[in-house]
């Protein structure tokens, strides 16, 4: 052959591809690669057509991450290995909990009128108001509105909930009420928005046990 005519590179197949991807998911175990890099490097991966190409996607790899360790003497070698579901949950959720976390904190951090952490508060919305807001973090925040308002709850819970029952309820025919709106944020909690009737029998929670046991 001459230089005009250089040897062709031989071509590769799936048994070549697969031992690569099966580096490539040791280093995502490792935590060599991210859940991204890998996903970019295994697409390269099955789309590689010489030694060459699969070459430059583990050159950076450590050692480590393509060999496994010997099994024990007489135990036989595992070949378990997570489904990538797992893997990928094991990545996106620290994510997830962080981005909650953030979210949380800057709405506790703004709540004008009061937020729980870890515990129980009281918020008593004064006669002149017409918004007040509150952030929940594990734990329960009630929310006592004054009679004469017509309730509206705004705000996101993430994993959590807002009830607001007789509060927010408006009587057909009711003349029209000024506007109270109550704005809950936080997340693993429960904000609950009570009139004073409710606050004073023990909240929402009280309310229900006591129709359960009417209805014994």
């Amino acid at each position: 052959m001459t230089a005009q005519d250089p040897v062709p590179e031989m071509r590769i197949g799936d048994r070549e591809r697969r031992a690569v991807d099966d580096r490539l998911r040791a280093a995502l175990d490792d935590g060599v690669l991210t859940v991204l890099e890998y996903d970019e490097r295994v697409q390269q991966c099955w789309a590689s057509r010489t030694q060459r190409e699969l070459d430059t996607l583990v050159v950076d790899l450590p050692a480590s991450s393509a060999v496994a360790p010997a099994p024990a003497e007489g135990q036989p070698a595992s070949t378990h290995r997570p489904p990538w579901h797992e893997r990928l949950g094991r990545a996106v959720v620290p994510v997830v909990l962080a981005g909650v976390a953030v979210f949380v904190a800057g709405h506790l951090v703004t709540a004008d009128d009061g937020g729980a952490v870890f515990g129980n508060r009281t918020v008593t919305v004064a006669p002149g108001d017409t918004e007040v807001q509150v952030g929940t973090l594990f734990g329960s925040t009630e929310v006592v509105v004054p009679p004469g308002f017509a309730v509206r709850t705004t705000g996101t819970m993430i994993f959590g909930s807002t009830r607001c029952e007789q509060a927010c309820a408006i009587p057909p025919g009711a003349p029209t009420l000024p506007e109270l709106v109550v704005d809950a944020n936080g997340a693993f909690g429960s904000v609950e928005v009570v009139t004073p009737g409710e606050a004073a029998t023990g909240g929402l929670d009280r309310d229900r046990d006591d129709n359960d046991g009417d209805d014994d």
